[in-house]
Formats: structure tokens, sequence, C-alpha cells
């Protein structure tokens, strides 16, 4: 018989980390703030124009909604966007951003059948500073007819 020889197990060399950069932090938790404030403006804005808010950051495969709003028999999947200016914000959404916008609001239909029946619509709405709110109905990403 041979005599066994302990295993020795080979550990993962040490990786040093590099120091995490505070400011790329702090501004990170600012825009998250941010982006949450105006989605609750957002929110308010379309309460108060009679829609029933449905959801709030609502995450499916095909992406994330900021807004799921119902006015009628109407599904607004509502894009919210805050820019320096109200031209930017109303032009910030891509063909790429717009479709995955469409597929995520088709995604919501199928998997609430209490919403069987409803008029999809993709909305946006555009935020500055200084400004008052603009609620865009029924969009079409910038450059497509």
């Amino acid at each position: 018989m041979t005599a066994r020889r302990p295993v020795t197990r080979l550990k993962a060399p040490k990786v040093a980390r590099a120091a995490k950069d505070v400011r790329r932090i702090a501004s990170g938790t600012s825009s998250r703030q941010t982006g949450r404030a105006a989605e609750w403006l957002a929110a308010a804005l379309l309460m108060a124009k009679g829609y029933q808010i449905l959801g709030f950051r609502l995450k499916t495969r095909a992406g994330e909604i900021d807004l799921l709003a119902r006015r009628g028999k109407v599904l607004a999947v509502v894009e919210v966007k805050r820019r320096g200016t109200l031209d930017q914000a109303l032009t910030a959404i891509s063909r790429e951003q717009f479709d995955r916008l469409l597929s995520a609001g088709r995604a919501v239909l199928r998997q609430r059948p209490s919403l069987a029946g409803h008029e999809l619509r993709i909305d946006t709405v555009a935020l500055a500073p200084g400004r008052f709110p603009v609620h865009r109905r029924g969009i079409a990403p910038f450059g497509r007819a």
C-alpha cells in the first residue's frame, strides 16, 4: 500500500481592488434621486389628468417601464425624461428605446388578463428645470413618422 498524500488546495490569487471614487458614487445616487423625483412629478401630472397609475419602474424581459398608467381603455407606457431643456427631453427617445418600450408594454398586456382589450400607447413626460412638465401622448421615436 502506498501512503496517501494530503490534498493541497490552490487559492485564487488576491486581486487588489481599486478604491471607489466617492464622487462617482455620489453623483449616481443624486441622479437616481432626481430620476425618481421626476417620476413622482410625472405621476402626479398624469393623475391630475385622470390617469390611474398602475405601476412604477416595472421590469420586463424587454426593458423597464417608468410608469404604467390607464385611462379608460388606453394603457399608457410612460417614459419620463428629465433634461436641461424641454426640447432635449422630448427628443430623447431613440428608435431602439421605443421598440423596447413597445415590447415591454406588450409583455405587460400578455401577463395581466385584466388589461385585455386595452389599447397600448407609448407616452412621454418631459421635464426641465423651471418649466412645467409636458405630457405627449402616442409618441413616435425621433425620425420615424
